[in-house]
């Protein structure tokens, strides 16, 4: 066999050892390829799983609230209508605190459903502000330091804010004295707090 023969023999093996390596490093890219799109499909899916159980346990807690929470805390608003906002007073209250003397100054604004509701508003403010008092007498620094504390005042400074209005909570209404018709829908529908602060 001459040289050249057997230079070509040698090379011939080794350009069939370069062709299973190159199609090796094909195989090896889609793989990669593949592991990083089920790996992100997996992500997803677990994202969205958690997502749904979160909204179930939210709903859950949401059907163990009373009336007066759903109140404070009502289907989301349509982004067309410009909120109208009326703010109170801040309110300065001795707590209901036996162990030592505490007080809270809370700033207070409703929201309401439109416009034309303001003028009713603040034609009775004052007896608005009373039941807001009233309320804000009977709680202690424990029940308003925590977040839920803050939302059960809220449902209550709803409730009592609509009251000299006519509205009364479902529980409490009488099916023969109701004031206000169900196709009246409250003027107040969110309260907010621009201040909180408890000493």
């Amino acid at each position: 066999m001459s040289r050249p023969a057997a230079a070509a023999a040698a090379a011939a093996p080794a350009e069939v050892a370069a062709a299973p390596a190159g199609k090796g490093k094909k195989k090896l890219v889609i793989i990669v390829a593949a592991l990083v799109l089920l790996l992100a499909g997996a992500a997803a899916a677990a994202v969205i799983v958690i997502q749904q159980r979160a909204a179930a346990a939210a709903a859950a807690e949401g059907e163990g609230d009373d009336e007066h929470a759903e109140q404070a805390h009502p289907a989301k608003p349509d982004p067309k209508v410009v909120p109208t906002f009326v703010a109170l007073d801040p309110f300065t209250v001795n707590l209901a605190d036996r162990e030592a003397e505490r007080y809270a100054q809370i700033g207070i604004t409703l929201e309401l459903r439109d416009a034309t509701a303001t003028d009713r508003i603040k034609a009775y403010m004052p007896a608005i502000r009373n039941n807001i008092l009233m309320v804000l007498a009977h709680k202690s620094s424990q029940q308003l330091v925590e977040r839920e504390g803050k939302e059960q005042l809220a449902a209550e400074v709803l409730r009592e804010s609509l009251r000299p209005l006519g509205y009364e909570p479902p529980a409490a209404q009488a099916p023969k004295k109701r004031k206000v018709q169900d196709d009246d829908p409250p003027p107040v529908i969110r309260v907010h707090f621009s201040n909180f602060i408890i000493q």
